[in-house]
């Protein structure tokens, strides 16, 4: 079982795009696997005959465990109980199996399961989860690899002691999907250890509308995709923050990384949760580039078919609600960006032009923001640069 995202201990698989014995070649569709953050399309890591497959549709694998060989015509995959020993592996042996040439059986990662006083290792999301809830981890038994304790491990320690003695409730329960539970996860844990601050900027953005009204039905007959205000956001965005390095900076233990390039997450609603599509190189890519890449990995997103380089490195991350009628929000930065923006709709109010009231097309900008990489002038800054580009997008190269 590949390792998809940071952190993840399991992976669902949901379904095989080949069967055994079909020849594969590198880098097409091979199976399906939902993390906790999205199902995800794995590719095969080189060429060859799919064989030894060792997990069905449906199972729950620890990372790091084999579920199927990828041999050269000819070869076959280890016997499951051969035992374990250094073999010649082939170049076609990649990615899908064990640690190859010491651990050639696909079951040479094993799922036995060993208790914290027996010196099993843990997971640090399970660690968190034991401390977060009391758990005693000298008395959970672990399933993964090598009988690492998993956050799963935890849980089904916690949950049946809590649900006996628990009092009889009214209503229903609604359980989470593994997207919304990591939601509500990760937005907890960055709550809680992320110093977050905001700063909320109205803009005109009259100019902005024109500007799309202009160049959107150029681009849609040349490309043949829709230009969207979060398009144009888009581009803006990754070009000012070329100018502003701390907003698209990464808090570490060694200081702040500033990122040579601007990857810009846009926040995307599916069943139960949210995702963060990437767009890379975003401070480099045209409009028409970046309305493609939003509009592919936004289809993808909704019908669960996400790759993992779609939800990858993100720098900096829009969430734009402003389709759905809401004026102003906040949102929750993801670590370890730096900052997130949060976008308002785009409506005729009434300001204030030369002490009169007059009648504008605005929208709301709410940038939040991490204390520990950006202060209050940098972010103010930032926000008026960012102001001065949608008032003038035809600047956009």
């Amino acid at each position: 079982m590949p390792a998809l995202e940071m952190a993840q201990e399991t992976g669902k698989l949901i379904a095989w795009r080949k069967k055994e014995g079909d020849r594969v070649n590198k880098g097409e569709p091979l199976l399906e696997i939902e993390t906790d953050k999205a199902v995800l399309e794995v590719e095969a890591p080189a060429d060859g005959i799919l064989a030894g497959i060792t997990a069905a549709a449906g199972a729950d694998i620890p990372v790091g465990q084999t579920i199927a060989w990828i041999v050269a015509p000819g070869e076959k995959p280890p016997a499951e109980n051969e035992p374990a020993k250094t073999i010649t592996a082939s170049p076609a042996r990649a990615g899908l199996q064990g640690k190859t040439g010491s651990h050639p059986s696909p079951v040479a990662v094993s799922t036995s399961e060993v208790s914290a006083s027996q010196g099993a290792r843990i997971s640090p999301k399970a660690r968190r989860l034991a401390k977060e809830l009391g758990v005693d981890l000298a008395a959970v038994r672990g399933s993964g690899p090598g009988g690492e304790i998993l956050a799963s491990d935890v849980h089904v320690t916690v949950v049946p002691a809590s649900s006996s003695a628990a009092p009889k409730k009214s209503g229903s329960i609604e359980v989470p999907s593994s997207i919304g539970r990591l939601m509500a996860e990760r937005t907890t844990q960055s709550w809680a250890s992320v110093p977050h601050f905001f700063v909320t900027r109205e803009i005109e953005a009259g100019a902005l509308n024109e500007y799309r009204e202009k160049r959107a039905p150029e681009i849609e007959r040349t490309h043949h995709v829709r230009i969207t205000h979060t398009d144009l956001l888009i581009a803006l965005t990754a070009r000012v923050l070329q100018k502003h390095p701390r907003l698209n900076s990464s808090w570490t233990a060694e200081g702040i990384l500033l990122h040579d390039h601007v990857n810009v997450g846009v926040a995307i609603a599916v069943n139960d949760g949210v995702v963060a599509a990437v767009i890379p190189n975003a401070h480099t890519a045209v409009l028409a580039e970046i309305a493609a890449h939003r509009r592919d990995v936004a289809e993808r997103a909704r019908v669960g078919k996400l790759r993992p380089a779609d939800i990858a490195d993100a720098t900096f991350t829009i969430s734009n609600l402003g389709m759905h009628h809401v004026d102003q929000f906040t949102a929750i930065i993801t670590p370890p960006q730096a900052a997130i923006l949060a976008v308002g709709s785009i409506a005729d109010r009434v300001v204030a032009v030369e002490g009169k009231p007059a009648v504008r097309i605005m929208m709301s900008l709410t940038l939040a923001c991490d204390h520990r990489t950006v202060d209050g002038a940098r972010a103010a800054m930032f926000l008026n640069d960012l102001a001065d580009a949608v008032r003038e997008p035809q600047k956009l190269s």
